[in-house]
């Protein structure tokens, strides 16, 4: 979907942007994204984890659908929006920058701005058991913070904005669960 010249500009956050947008705003609305659900399925090797001790992030993965936040841009702003969304969610080439489709709660049908993952990419963890998502997570520190802070931020926000996030909260009390040490 093209964003075309008379639409106003639209950013669709379904992780961290949601709780931590870092650009000025209009207006921020609940909506769906159909085609593609929230994932923790990027291994984070500069945020929330390193190249060595690898963190995961959310990611839109295909299939299903995503509720979040769709954020409309003044026009004044557009330029400058996406030049931080791109430096801030492109710094390694994991996710494709795109417009789709999102449909607001109002009834409002918009050319979302968003970020896919890039399933041929290196950090793409999509292929992970529920497990080995869980240690990755656990795992996960980087120039942010924690990967298991990442997470829980995010569930208390979807919680908070009833935007759903039930199998990311189980997710969240698998990683939070003790580890069984070997003896």
């Amino acid at each position: 979907m093209d964003r075309g010249s008379d639409e106003n500009f639209w950013v669709f956050a379904y992780g961290s942007l949601i709780w931590r947008p870092d650009f000025p705003f209009v207006e921020g609305v609940p909506g769906r994204l159909h085609g593609w659900h929230r994932r923790m399925c990027i291994r984070s090797i500069h945020y929330r984890g390193r190249p060595d001790r690898p963190g995961l992030v959310l990611g839109l993965d295909r299939g299903g659908s995503c509720r979040g936040l769709a954020y409309r841009v003044a026009d004044d702003l557009v330029e400058t929006v996406r030049r931080i969304l791109d430096e801030r969610e492109l710094i390694s080439g994991v996710y494709d920058p795109r417009y789709a489709p999102v449909t607001l709660d109002d009834g409002r049908r918009v050319a979302g701005y968003l970020f896919v993952a890039r399933r041929g990419h290196d950090q793409y963890a999509g292929g992970l058991s529920t497990e080995e998502t869980a240690a990755m997570i656990r795992q996960g520190h980087g120039s942010c913070g924690s990967s298991r802070d990442y997470l829980a931020n995010t569930v208390r926000h979807l919680e908070i904005l009833g935007l759903g996030g039930a199998s990311l909260r189980r997710l969240l009390q698998l990683v939070d669960e003790p580890v069984a040490v070997p003896s």
